[in-house]
């Protein structure tokens, strides 16, 4: 295990969930809310205190897709290209954004760790679509000239 890790908000999220295996899905959405991904730290760790193995904690950790083993930024902007949005044209606001930000496909948070831009499936706000969320605010009705100003309102807040 890292010494230099801080493990105290880990030993507060296992308090809190009774340091029960069966309860692994809470403890690591609890810890990424706090560290904002799943550090490698954290499994060997986990694995010792809730007495399950590295191998069964990562499994769990990989195969939910809200859970991430890389940092994320500040302010996660998902963009919706499910049928709705994406006829109603996400991608060039999803391509704005990138531009903006200097991502892509392969790179999807920038390097000071303020913003994270993913894709995802289907936000559940068809009606509004295009849709994107910032750490799950919902903003509807997006254009690519909405989204830029969305950003520098958020760049200024940072």
């Amino acid at each position: 295990m890292n010494k230099t890790f801080d493990y105290s908000k880990l030993d507060s999220i296992l308090i809190n969930h009774e340091f029960k295996s069966c309860n692994i899905i809470a403890i690591l959405q609890d810890t990424q809310e706090i560290y904002r991904y799943l550090p490698k730290e954290i499994f060997a760790y986990l694995s010792e205190k809730l007495g399950m193995s590295r191998a069964k904690i990562y499994s769990v950790a990989t195969f939910y897709d809200n859970f991430s083993l890389e940092p994320k930024g500040k302010y996660v902007i998902k963009i919706c290209d499910g049928t709705a949005c994406h006829v109603r044209k996400s991608i060039p606001i999803l391509n704005k954004l990138r531009d903006e930000l200097g991502l892509s496909d392969s790179k999807i948070t920038t390097d000071d760790l303020v913003f994270t831009v993913e894709t995802v499936s289907c936000l559940g706000a068809c009606g509004l679509a295009p849709v994107i969320t910032v750490n799950e605010k919902v903003h509807g009705a997006m254009t690519p000239e909405k989204a830029k100003l969305l950003l520098n309102t958020l760049k200024e807040e940072k």
